[in-house]
């Protein structure tokens, strides 16, 4: 009964096919166009996560530091952790373990890309975000049924949202994925990550992730650049 959501935390942007849709803003169309031509880059960075997961009343959680570079992958260890077993070795754990797996795999398949996505500008939210509805080209569990928020001005993605395309297996249905960016020293990247689901014969569940950059592509993490929150200190990459 894993939550195999780890497809998600790899999904990267890059070239992506535009449906035609009626009247799209012209601001979307533009952030969307932007995004399109940005090349899909790497980035090497150093980072604390925060994991919680509960269902089936039951709760778990662990700490781990993560580091993640080119040449040599994705890497964590585990720095505390307490509540079910269960949940932190078949949700928490899984979840890195599948997330550190793709990565090596250096696999495509959630990716952004005409190959995995057709996509339709629309409007602008209240925020002034740029909306691009999301539609998969097949029943994947590493696709989302939904759509993504962009920056109207740079087509930076800010939020992706939606349903698993296909459910995870017999066990798990109706996983809903909201994954959320932030600008660290200048670069965005996934800084949160909430997902809900329905377990077969336990019920609702529901998993959080959080994220705390100390580097980026070699640079400590400027204050206030969504590394360090709430006054917490850097944690170092030594020992990952």
């Amino acid at each position: 009964m894993r939550l195999r959501a780890a497809a998600v935390l790899v999904a990267a942007p890059l070239a992506v096919q535009v449906l035609a849709a009626e009247a799209p803003d012209p601001l979307a169309v533009s952030a969307l166009e932007k995004f399109l031509a940005r090349p899909a880059i790497a980035r090497q960075y150093c980072a604390s996560r925060s994991l919680e997961a509960s269902g089936g009343g039951q709760r778990g959680w662990i700490e781990v530091k993560t580091s993640f570079a080119p040449a040599s992958g994705f890497a964590y260890q585990v720095t505390s952790e307490g509540g079910s077993g269960y949940i932190r070795r078949r949700v928490l754990r899984s979840l890195l373990d599948e997330e550190q797996r793709l990565l090596a795999l250096r696999s495509t398949n959630a990716a952004i890309t005409a190959a995995n996505y057709r996509f339709r500008p629309g409007g602008l939210t209240d925020e002034g975000l740029a909306v691009i509805a999301l539609q998969p080209l097949r029943k994947d569990r590493s696709l989302i049924v939904g759509q993504m928020l962009l920056t109207r001005d740079e087509g930076q993605l800010v939020r992706l949202e939606g349903r698993l395309a296909k459910n995870p297996s017999f066990w798990v249905s109706r996983v809903d994925v909201v994954r959320s960016y932030r600008s660290v020293n200048g670069v965005f990247l996934p800084v949160s990550l909430q997902t809900s689901a329905q377990l077969r014969l336990l019920g609702s569940s529901k998993l959080g992730m959080t994220y705390r950059y100390s580097e980026v592509d070699e640079r400590t993490v400027s204050e206030g650049g969504a590394g360090p929150q709430d006054g917490a200190t850097p944690e170092s990459c030594a020992g990952v």
